[in-house]
């Protein structure tokens, strides 16, 4: 996130990004009023003419407020911490002072990353919602408390995702031997062996097939070869 918000840094100083758009949607959020977000988008109009410290006067000669209204209007959003002024040295080596907007974006940005974490929040609970449902349906009948409970330590305990706990029924499933204790197992191999990905799943039952497909007598085909192909046991020992 830290490298994000160093790249939208950067876009901003090279005026890359629409910061209006991102502005409006969440100012409201941020508890800045109207009258101040009006202030802001002038600075930002400033900054753009390469303007970076406007005296309140030139403010002022574009909106319906006084110096003085201006300046403490200004004074607000700088306790608030949604803008600052800090110190630049311009070719001739001579000091400047200028508006940071860099306060408000790093707020915003922080906004952003949190209705992010809430949307994934949002889309874990939904895949865990249809992980449980997809058990039921399976299992042809409602699950027991204690079932429920274990498909629960498998994803807050174990930190299993439901992805992968997807697959271990399924194994499960193709295998014929429908069990919790069956695919309590299966994850357990898949945990030791480090196998996390979908892609690794496919990869092992990949090696597995090539090493153990039987010869093809010459006078049969490749398909009907394959049909002997025994399922992969994830497992050392046989239930």
């Amino acid at each position: 996130m830290k490298e994000q918000n160093h790249r939208l840094r950067n876009w901003i100083e090279q005026k890359n990004v629409s910061i209006p758009e991102l502005f409006f949607r969440y100012y409201k959020r941020l508890g800045i009023s109207d009258d101040e977000a009006l202030l802001l988008l002038q600075l930002i109009a400033f900054h753009s003419d390469n303007i970076d410290f406007p005296p309140p006067s030139a403010l002022a000669d574009r909106m319906h407020f006084t110096e003085n209204e201006i300046t403490a209007k200004l004074q607000r959003l700088l306790q608030k911490g949604f803008i600052e002024i800090t110190q630049g040295i311009d070719s001739s080596g001579k000091i400047y002072e200028k508006y940071s907007m860099f306060p408000l974006w790093d707020r915003i940005l922080d906004l952003m990353e949190a209705q992010s974490m809430k949307q994934e929040e949002f889309q874990k609970k939904n895949e865990e919602g249809e992980l449980f449902s997809l058990f039921e349906q399976e299992f042809g009948r409602l699950l027991s408390p204690i079932e429920i409970e274990t498909i629960s330590l498998w994803l807050d305990q174990d930190h299993h995702p439901p992805k992968i706990i997807r697959e271990a029924l399924k194994e499960a499933v193709l295998a014929g031997k429908l069990s919790f204790r069956y695919i309590d197992r299966i994850l357990f191999e898949w945990k030791k062996k480090n196998i996390r990905t979908i892609q690794q799943i496919e990869k092992q039952r990949e090696q597995f097939a090539k090493h153990n497909s039987p010869s093809a007598p010459p006078n049969q085909s490749a398909t009907e070869n394959r049909k002997k192909v025994p399922f992969y046991n994830w497992l050392d020992e046989r239930e």
